[in-house]
């Protein structure tokens, strides 16, 4: 009986430390799932190191010669819009797809959204309520000075350059467009925050609505169903996106083309990824055969 113990005992035990070999083994095989490369860049102009996530296309390689379009994602965290909004990059650009050119995808990281994403306001409510907003023109000289030279130097980029923001960073990317138009040649704007200082960005002149302006630009502006801003003074965010895309429309450059999408079906949380997918094909039309 003690033999049949025995035995019973050292097969169990031969069992347990095969099984736990395998265990092991299955971790030591395991690997991460790389979506794209983390780098840092430290800003003069905002006295803080920022994190940019990098989504590479398939076949980068530094030592070819080929370059590639830059999409440059506000709100660009893991935790944020850059791995969705990767994985639509990645869709569209596959050869059976052919939608879009491959593509760098540029994720800034977010620090601080009110602070980097808003001017100055005089509305005496919003400079209580958020304290640390009003400094875009530090966030826009950061993305002129630092980051383009940044990813230009670093990695293989053509002359196509696209911006896409979303709410507060759908104010923003409007700022950029009536200030330094120049910055990039593809605007996607979803949402816009327009309503911020009592909508007066939309009152702004630019040299992007004039004649003579020659930079060929494209712009997306796209709402969802959102209905009033938080706003004393009542603002309808479909309402203000519209003005917007007819106060872009009525520019007299031949080289300024917009195009207005409205998604009733859609709020303000969940249009970001339909309207993106949208702008692509406003951007890069497919020939009708």
């Amino acid at each position: 009986m003690n033999k049949f113990f025995a035995l019973a005992f050292l097969l169990f035990s031969s069992t347990l430390a095969f099984s736990q070999k395998n265990k092991t083994k299955t971790i030591e095989t395991s690997k991460p799932f790389v979506l794209g490369v983390i780098d840092e860049i430290q800003s003069k102009e905002l006295n803080e190191k920022r994190i940019l996530n990098i989504y590479l296309p398939e076949g980068y390689n530094p030592a070819e010669a080929i370059k590639y379009p830059v999409i440059y994602l506000l709100d660009g965290s893991a935790e944020e819009d850059f791995i969705h909004i990767s994985g639509l990059v990645q869709f569209n650009s596959f050869e059976w797809i052919n939608q879009v050119p491959k593509s760098i995808v540029v994720g800034i990281a977010t620090v601080d959204r009110r602070r980097d994403f808003t001017f100055p306001t005089t509305v005496e409510n919003d400079k209580t309520r958020f304290p640390t907003t009003g400094h875009s023109d530090q966030f826009i000289a950061f993305i002129e000075k630092e980051l383009q030279p940044f990813i230009e130097k670093k990695y293989k980029t053509n002359d196509s350059k696209t911006i896409i923001g979303q709410s507060l960073g759908g104010l923003l990317g409007t700022e950029i467009l009536l200030k330094k138009p120049a910055l990039f040649n593809k605007y996607v704007i979803v949402s816009p925050s327009l309503w911020w200082n009592n909508g007066s960005l939309l009152d702004l002149d630019s040299e992007m609505l004039k004649e003579n302006f020659k930079q060929s630009i494209e712009i997306y502006i796209a709402v969802g169903k959102e209905g009033l801003a938080p706003t004393a003074i009542p603002h309808v965010m479909e309402v203000d996106a519209n003005l917007l895309a007819e106060k872009l429309k009525a520019s007299k450059s031949k080289n300024v083309k917009t195009y207005f999408d409205y998604f009733p079906e859609e709020n303000h949380g969940s249009i970001l990824h339909t309207a993106v997918f949208n702008s692509f094909k406003f951007f890069y039309p497919k020939n009708k055969e």
